[in-house]
């Protein structure tokens, strides 16, 4: 399990801000980030704290990056 963590990570990161928009950004950033958390959080007991922990990371991560940084084109849900 902590060799899928030490791989999912890096992954959900670069996938952490998809769209164009500002809302868009945070928004896959912070689904992507609650699945890593919760991944994370399997590992120390506590996958609802991770899950939390890392939707915001990703959300603030989405949002704060620009589409010129970080740009894998349209999400899923346009």
């Amino acid at each position: 399990m902590k060799r899928i963590a030490i791989i999912a990570m890096p992954v959900m990161l670069l996938l952490s801000a998809c769209g164009s928009s500002t809302g868009d950004r945070a928004l896959s950033g912070g689904a992507i980030g609650a699945a890593g958390g919760a991944i994370v959080g399997a590992f120390t007991g506590t996958p609802a704290t991770g899950a939390l922990i890392g939707a915001g990371a990703g959300a603030l991560t989405g949002a704060l990056t620009s589409p010129s940084t970080i740009n894998l084109g349209k999400p899923a849900w346009r």
